[in-house]
């Protein structure tokens, strides 16, 4: 826990202490007395009271806000309020003043509510001084990198406004990103913090350029339709922005928010819940019952690969404040995938025999929607040795164990069967990894079926040049002698594999 969290509950323990003693004032008792009496009542209060703060995030605010600091405190204290009012219900023992307990909350939540507001109050002076509005203005003749979209006169009401608004909710670095990549204070530029799509496409005007929501993306109940309703408003060429807490923040934030060992079971339990059920169709229903969506867990490879799937293309992202935040372009029109690999079984698209596309079958070992994002890979980071993406962050930490085994490709035998497959052949190609293959080799691997043990286990290639010339020393070998070539292949391709440790990844 971080230093405000350990302040906070300090300060909630001495304010429980300073009401349970208002409380005797006011009714006429002794405060020595009941406080011996009381003195396992008060440590049972005081525990649920600091766990249940703990788990409704009432310590680890991010926005100075009333509204958000209120609903927090009230939140929380009334879950402890329904706690405490079912252990007195069920001890059924009336020996405890129900007027103590219920006075106790009461008082403590009042003074909760003044102490965190006025320290709102006191923090949005200091990130909002008088005159910041002018600092921020002056701020905009700096040189900074050339707009997305071209410059309009900039109305200042409108900047004011829209400062004023931002900065009340997200500290300065997020300003900052979100002023450096659009233009902010355009009358085409639709700032909005919503989940519903419903929202984006019930706005009256048609002409916006760019598109800032200032909500979780982990809040939105259907990812896919919000994106392309966004798509839907702003015109190729538009910027999207959005932000999410992916996977990697989620696990440090728990981790780092319980004390060792309890961090790990809670972590463990949020696991199951957030990230295995949804994956699987019959406890997908109640994952949704449980969440209603909300909260969920997206990796950032799910994030950008959703993107991708919906005619963005990804210009800039970067970490702020634990959040991960997008600028994406509209390129084109959403794909509209009907069949989105999401579960641990997946169909993915590569190049057949003849050209046509065939679902290959694999154990998942990348992240959700990461087959969209294999141009921005490679744009990113290139090619390693053995012609796979370099830093590939789409590949999950269980993918990697199945892919040293090669359990992921058991369910290609599915394939086989088919006979959309054969066993020994050139790999099945996704149609980006196809493009970068020489037009000759492209024409001439689509006459052969692809197979289940490519020559990269002969040859062990180390680019992708190297790889090209593997598959066309095989090809010419099978031109001559097509049986006695596979067996040669699946021979020493297994021996390469089991002594020699030849790996594809």
């Amino acid at each position: 826990m971080n230093r405000r969290v350990s302040i906070l509950i300090l300060l909630d323990i001495f304010l429980i202490g300073v009401s349970f003693w208002l409380t005797t004032v006011i009714k006429g008792v002794s405060f020595q007395t009941y406080l011996g009496n009381y003195g396992n009542g008060v440590l049972i209060f005081t525990l649920t009271w600091i766990l249940t703060s703990l788990i409704y995030n009432k310590y680890s605010f991010t926005s100075y806000s009333i509204k958000h600091l209120s609903k927090n405190i009230i939140t929380s204290n009334l879950i402890v309020l329904a706690i405490i009012s079912i252990l007195i219900f069920l001890t059924r023992n009336d020996y405890y003043s129900r007027f103590i307990v219920f006075s106790t909350i009461s008082f403590t939540t009042l003074a909760e509510l003044f102490i965190y507001n006025l320290w709102g109050v006191l923090k949005k002076t200091q990130v909002l001084p008088d005159d910041v509005l002018g600092k921020v203005e002056r701020s905009l003749r700096r040189p900074r990198p050339a707009p997305t979209i071209s410059e309009e006169p900039i109305d200042p009401t409108r900047v004011k406004t829209v400062q004023k608004a931002i900065l009340s909710d997200f500290s300065r670095d997020v300003y900052c990103f979100l002023e450096q990549h659009t233009n902010l204070f355009s009358d085409k530029t639709l700032i909005i913090a919503t989940t519903t799509s419903f929202n984006l496409l019930n706005q009256p005007n048609n002409t916006f350029k760019t598109i800032i929501n200032l909500k979780r993306v982990n809040d939105i109940r259907r990812i896919n339709k919000f994106f392309e309703a966004a798509n839907e408003k702003i015109p190729v060429g538009g910027v999207f922005v959005c932000m999410a807490e992916t996977q990697e923040q989620r696990k440090k934030r728990i981790l780092s928010k319980f004390p060792p060992i309890l961090n790990y079971i809670y972590y463990l339990f949020d696991f199951i819940l957030k990230r295995v059920f949804p994956k699987f169709s019959f406890t997908k229903g109640i994952y949704f019952l449980l969440t209603r969506g909300e909260n969920r867990v997206i990796s950032r490879a799910e994030l950008l690969g959703r993107l991708y799937s919906c005619g963005f293309d990804v210009i800039d992202e970067q970490e702020i404040d634990k959040m991960h935040y997008v600028v994406s372009q509209k390129i084109r029109k959403p794909y509209f995938d009907m069949e989105p690999t999401y579960g641990p079984l997946i169909k993915l698209r590569r190049i057949g025999k003849g050209g046509k596309f065939i679902k290959v079958y694999k154990l998942r070992t990348m992240h959700p929607y990461s087959e969209y994002l294999q141009e921005y890979i490679y744009r990113k980071h290139n090619l390693q040795e053995g012609g796979k993406f370099k830093d590939d962050f789409r590949v999950s930490t269980l993918g990697r164990f199945m892919r040293k085994l090669w359990i992921d490709e058991l369910p290609m035998i599915i394939n086989l069967l088919r006979g959309e497959l054969k066993i020994v052949g050139v790999r099945p190609l996704s149609q980006h990894y196809f493009n970068l293959y020489s037009k000759e080799l492209q024409e001439r691997r689509i006459k052969y079926k692809p197979g289940l043990i490519p020559p990269f286990y002969v040859d062990n290639p180390k680019t992708l040049e190297e790889i090209m010339a593997s598959e066309i020393k095989y090809l010419d070998a099978y031109d001559k002698h097509p049986l006695f070539t596979d067996l040669k292949y699946f021979f020493v391709a297994v021996y390469n594999i089991v002594f020699k440790r030849y790996r594809s990844n």
